[in-house]
């Protein structure tokens, strides 16, 4: 583009969101403030038991803490900003506003794919390698898992980030989007993307790939080692073990596959509705998966179901 245009850079952005749809706006709100409430219910209470109940200091359920409280952070990082949308006819959002917000979501989002991964690592060796499981999973490997997990993420969101916002915004300021979604705001920019664009597919590896493939090969060992246990009662209780983090991951990538996966409408008439059908997606995925997190976890683990209960009942008998 000619650099004559790059004269009058913007100093925010307008987010779009659902303002042609004025009706679904207070529907959408009344919903999202619901379940955003259930989130930090639900992922409050798991952090609660699992730093209160002595049962649960394993590293299983410190993973689990971190990823409840990661899911909160995503959450808090993009529903308040939804919610103001909604009731707000200007839609503005100031350029650094913009940038926190898609640091904190792009973080988030790539911390929780590696710490899938070190869950899946814990379950592997739980399962495949019990007796070493204490050395292993000790506390000097678990807490800096974490630690890293949470390091990796934030450093690959703040090259991203940083990338993005070094980009000259010169025109149209209009994000189709809920929030400051990158690749939403990519198509504003009035350069060249082409080194966002490989840096963004490198983090897809890094950050999506390997983790997967970790996650994929360690339960085919997981599978193969319940399938050799001789007893049905020993395999299904060898699998309760890491079923619901199977679900959790299976929910988490399942929902990404399916928006980044479906095939787009060819046809030109349809393209509003399937703008639409595209941001309502993904306003959905950034809150239903943290939402079925800790249900999740509550329903399918024993020991969580335990701790909730004596939480409830200990502060029952306090009153």
């Amino acid at each position: 583009m000619d650099r004559s245009n790059w004269t009058s850079p913007v100093a925010g952005f307008i987010l779009l969101g659902l303002s042609a749809y004025p009706r679904l706006e207070k529907i959408f709100f009344v919903l999202i403030l619901l379940m955003y409430l259930v989130i930090l219910l639900g992922n409050g209470v798991l952090i609660l038991v699992t730093i209160l109940d002595s049962c649960l200091h394993t590293p299983m359920y410190f993973f689990l803490g971190n990823l409840s409280f990661l899911d909160i952070c995503y959450t808090t990082s993009s529903v308040p900003l939804i919610l103001d949308s909604f009731l707000t006819p200007k839609k503005t959002i100031p350029f650094s506003a913009c940038a926190v917000q898609m640091f904190l979501s792009f973080a988030m989002g790539a911390t929780e794919c590696v710490l899938l991964g070190m869950m899946a690592f814990d379950r592997y060796v739980a399962i495949c390698n019990p007796l070493r499981y204490p050395v292993v999973m000790s506390k000097a490997a678990y807490v800096p898992m974490a630690v890293s997990s949470w390091a990796a993420g934030s450093m690959t969101a703040l090259v991203q980030t940083s990338l993005a916002m070094q980009l000259p915004f010169c025109g149209d300021n209009v994000i189709n989007h809920f929030t400051c979604e990158i690749l939403a705001v990519l198509k504003l920019a009035c350069a060249d993307i082409s080194i966002n664009v490989i840096s963004m597919a490198v983090a897809n590896v890094i950050f999506l790939g390997i983790p997967v493939l970790f996650i994929l090969v360690s339960y085919v060992f997981i599978i193969a080692t319940i399938l050799r246990i001789p007893s049905a009662e020993g395999r299904k209780r060898a699998f309760s073990t890491c079923s619901a983090h199977l679900t959790v991951v299976v929910v988490f990538y399942g929902t990404i596959l399916f928006m980044y996966g479906k095939p787009k409408s060819k046809d030109p008439l349809g393209a509003d509705k399937q703008d639409v059908s595209d941001k309502l997606t993904s306003l959905f995925y950034g809150v239903v998966t943290p939402m079925l997190n800790p249900i999740i976890y509550s329903l399918r683990n024993k020991d969580v179901k335990a701790a909730v209960r004596n939480l409830v009942l200990r502060k029952h008998f306090i009153q």
